[in-house]
């Protein structure tokens, strides 16, 4: 069954239209004796007879598809190329390759070569706008000129070109945290850690290795008290962002402001990293979690509009970045405020949570509502102050 689909595939659609015009042809001269249709039915099957000769012979090349780079940001350039290498003993047959470019095609006509010959072809992909532009797959079709017939093969799988927002340079976001080997100490106490807290005298269960010795020998030599005295340390938390978008399209009046959401988020993020953070992006049902800058950058490049919420993203983030220390929770316009609440208390009190508003409408401030800060953004550029004035 599926040989007899690959056998039908090959005929496309103009063929499909000559041989059913054929058909129909021949039924009606048959039927009603009619010359002339019995001439176009003939006319019809030679035209097939025809095309039929083009198919013959295989192809077998190597083709490679060259991506450089295959991460820019918005408004640079790719260069692209793809090389075509016979592989066969004989000489390959001339045939057509197509390389889809987004929505558009690219094609190049390969002449005949040598076994080992090769064709090269360059072409430019220009990026305007944030996103994925997906490249490929390189396929080779044999066929006849009028496209009776086509027998396509597919030599490469679809690379992707991940195009990045503008971003904007930030101050480190670690500003007046207290750190240690292990990240940012909390209040929370804990009977081992690295943050050492204070000591406190031994209660029965306390962990025999956290003694202090020293201190208890001294205690015991000046005020003869034989209480033992161990060593109570502070909770770290290894720092960690995470950084939310509202994905409802109705949450944004014009499609720029979302852009600038995504500028916003890329900029958090690199700045994030720059401070050796973990970093978490969600927008939707768009998700990643990691050390590394270039999966939150990619995850940035892929969002797109759905119909989560921020309240439903916000509550996704907590499972993606469990230990997040910081976060920010990033809408629009007609972002509902009591969302973005309900969206912050999706987290535990010791994370510090900031809400952004991109509102070009309006100018850029911080205020606060409901112990919530949130900084009112009305152009991208005024990110890097209003963090550095309320992230502290």
């Amino acid at each position: 069954m599926e040989r007899v689909k690959q056998l039908l595939r090959i005929v496309r659609p103009v063929g499909w239209l000559i041989l059913g015009l054929g058909m129909g042809a021949a039924y009606v001269a048959v039927v009603a004796n009619w010359r002339e249709l019995a001439v176009i039915a003939a006319a019809c099957l030679l035209l097939l007879a025809l095309a039929a000769p083009f198919l013959i012979g295989r192809t077998n090349v190597a083709v490679d598809l060259r991506l450089e780079p295959e991460r820019v940001a918005a408004g640079e350039s790719v260069a692209a190329g793809v090389v075509v290498t016979n592989i066969a003993n004989g000489r390959l047959i001339p045939t057509t390759l197509e390389v889809p470019v987004g929505s558009s095609m690219h094609r190049y006509g390969i002449a005949s070569l040598p076994a080992g010959g090769r064709h090269e072809e360059s072409f430019t992909i220009r990026t305007e706008h944030r996103g994925v532009i997906a490249v490929g797959p390189a396929t080779t079709r044999r066929g006849d000129p009028i496209g009776i017939f086509s027998r396509d093969m597919v030599w490469t799988p679809v690379r992707e070109v991940l195009v990045r927002p503008p971003m904007v340079p930030l101050d480190s976001l670690g500003a007046g945290l207290l750190r240690d080997l292990e990240g940012v100490s909390t209040d929370a106490l804990s009977q081992s850690d690295l943050a050492f807290h204070a000591l406190r005298e031994y209660v029965p269960g306390d962990d025999l290795r956290h003694i202090h010795w020293r201190s208890s020998a001294k205690v015991m030599a000046s005020g003869g008290d034989s209480n033992l005295l161990v060593r109570q340390y502070l909770d770290t938390r290894r720092s960690h962002a995470a950084i939310v978008v509202d994905d409802v399209a109705s949450s944004w009046a014009d499609p720029d402001h979302f852009e600038s959401a995504m500028s916003v988020a890329a900029s958090i993020a690199v700045r994030a990293v720059l401070d050796e953070f973990d970093v978490s992006f969600v927008c939707g049902d768009t998700a990643s979690t990691g050390n590394d800058g270039h999966l939150a950058l990619d995850a940035v490049c892929r969002a797109e509009h759905g119909r989560s919420g921020i309240v439903k993203s916000a509550r996704r983030a907590t499972q993606v970045a469990p230990d997040c220390s910081l976060v920010f929770l990033i809408g629009g316009p007609g972002t509902e405020f009591t969302d973005l609440l309900r969206g912050a208390a999706a987290f535990p009190p010791e994370v510090r949570r900031y809400a952004i508003l991109i509102d070009p409408s309006g100018t850029s401030r911080v205020t606060e509502t409901g112990g919530l800060p949130v900084l009112h953004l009305a152009e991208t550029n005024d990110l890097g102050g209003l963090l550095l004035w309320s992230v502290k």
